[in-house]
């Protein structure tokens, strides 16, 4: 055989092997760009504004926060494959503090649960509540509610910007 024939073989299989990750390699970038926006979002809001829901029926801040961290630990674990930690209750009047820690570590939970998942198993139905879904399908819901929250996170930023904006605590 021609050597150009074993340099195309070698190119190709390098090439292939990069892109046979596509589903876990999505995941750990989509990991590393929204926690670094939403730990950031969560520690730039000032401490006396946890309470902040830009309409009554929102939820408040502190609410929104720790909806963040539940929603990591439940989709981590199932997408991951490893048991949920047990975790004690907190409430979203605990301090900023407490609730950016149980944010911080809800994502490093979710980067250590997901570090080795990859694309074999992308059609594995999981149960995630009562919902049957493929891994692939919660990761892409794991990481749009990424998105979600903070695009939500930019609106509680915004001081003043909502018409009606109420505090609670």
């Amino acid at each position: 055989m021609k050597p150009a024939f074993f340099i195309l073989l070698a190119w190709s299989t390098a090439l292939f092997a990069q892109d046979a990750n596509k589903i876990a390699d999505f995941v750990h970038s989509a990991l590393d760009a929204r926690s670094r926006e939403i730990i950031a979002a969560t520690v730039d809001m000032p401490a006396d504004r946890f309470g902040f829901r830009p309409s009554p029926p929102d939820l408040t801040f502190a609410q929104l926060t720790l909806h963040v961290a539940d929603t990591n630990y439940l989709y981590c674990s199932t997408i991951g494959g490893v048991p949920d930690p047990a975790l004690p209750k907190i409430a979203d009047s605990e301090s900023k503090e407490k609730l950016v820690q149980r944010l911080k570590a809800s994502f490093d939970f979710c980067a250590s649960a997901l570090a080795k998942i990859g694309d074999a198993d992308k059609s594995q139905t999981l149960m995630i509540g009562p919902a049957k879904t493929s891994r692939a399908m919660a990761i892409l819901t794991l990481t749009g509610t990424w998105t979600d929250h903070v695009a939500l996170q930019a609106t509680y930023l915004k001081p003043g910007s909502t018409p009606g904006a109420t505090a609670a605590r």
